[in-house]
């Protein structure tokens, strides 16, 4: 008896070891599968890199929020719930639970990348601590997908075009630039915008340049206007009882890597502009085949016009929306660096 004793309880020792020694394995959720931010950057990161970088510690395994059928709003929710354990995301798509989420990529407000970078890091803890009260969810990154511009299936030659148009966003933000401009704002799947504008449904759809190539919209649509209006400024974020589950050395290694990742895809996104807008419209193009569409850039006017509905619709909106302390909170944070006042009533 007493050696059976001692046997089950080395067992018991080298089962808890080997249990020890396993991995942790992160179940992701990423952005958009046909687009370069999931291909390049979110799944090798976490298909292969995680891996490879703990020495088989943390294995990743990602999906793509478009693979998974997803359309980003429920995103959030099923990481607070557990489905997930990390997902990407964008701001915007979840801004329906506080406005405080939309403060980092106001439409029109910041018009360089380097701008929205100060931004983001002003921003961030704002939005570390919303993450954690609204989701139990720990921000570990904000990065950005490439300006936000307007494709119509029809002629745009100006700013002034754009009224009485239904023009898709995806974010409350959006569409008060929208209206600014007396176009109606209309919430359209990422997925789904092709057909919108092929069953005109909308007349324009707001993306990111890189995104509307990838996506092959200029299969529908004729004219690229090229109006700054947002930067679609997107998030990774992990379910906060699975990251209080990692050691110290787990976490800091996660936080390294994820930096590292963080860099480069703000590095990337910095030059995707210029390709992607030159693909599209038939320019040079070394990442795949030209489009067709009419390239529309904006006037003097149109700027600002743009800077106007900016300041006097968006921002005057948002405050309103967010309220008080928020509006304070930002004008700590992100108005000095673009020298603007956001005032709620």
């Amino acid at each position: 008896m007493k050696k059976l004793t001692t046997a089950l309880g080395a067992l018991a020792i080298s089962a808890s070891g080997a249990f020890a020694e396993s991995p942790v394995v992160l179940s992701a959720v990423g952005t958009w599968s046909s687009l370069t931010n999931f291909q390049k950057h979110e799944e090798p990161f976490f298909n292969q890199r995680l891996n490879e970088a703990s020495g088989g510690n943390i294995v990743g395994k990602i999906q793509s929020q478009s693979g998974l059928g997803l359309k980003g709003f429920e995103i959030m929710r099923l990481v607070k719930n557990g489905v997930f354990d990390f997902a990407f995301g964008l701001p915007g798509y979840v801004a329906a639970e506080n406005a405080i989420f939309e403060g980092a990529d106001l439409s029109s407000l910041t018009q360089d990348i380097d701008t929205q970078r100060k931004v983001s890091e002003a921003y961030f803890d704002t939005l570390e601590n919303a993450f954690a009260d609204i989701y139990n969810a720990k921000l570990l990154m904000l990065y950005p997908f490439p300006s936000q511009t307007l494709w119509c299936n029809g002629e745009v030659n100006g700013i002034a075009d754009l009224d009485g148009k239904k023009i898709r966003v995806y974010s409350t933000t959006l569409g008060d630039f929208v209206e600014g401009v007396g176009g109606t704002s209309v919430t359209v799947a990422f997925s789904e915008v092709i057909p919108a504008l092929e069953k005109g449904v909308v007349d324009c759809a707001i993306t990111g340049t890189m995104s509307a190539y990838t996506a092959k919209w200029n299969q529908v649509a004729t004219h690229a206007y090229t109006l700054r209006v947002g930067w679609g400024l997107a998030f990774g974020a992990m379910n906060m009882d699975k990251w209080n589950s990692l050691s110290a050395d787990q976490q800091a290694l996660l936080q390294t890597e994820i930096a590292t990742l963080n860099d480069a895809m703000w590095a990337e996104t910095a030059t995707e502009d210029e390709v992607a807008i030159s693909c599209i419209t038939g320019g040079a193009c070394e990442v795949g085949d030209p489009g067709s569409m009419v390239l529309v850039e904006p006037s003097a006017e149109d700027l600002a016009l743009r800077d106007k509905i900016a300041t006097d619709v968006v921002l005057a909106r948002w405050a309103e929306r967010c309220g008080t302390d928020c509006a304070a909170n930002w004008n700590e944070t992100v108005g000095p660096i673009l020298g603007l006042t956001a005032a709620a009533n």
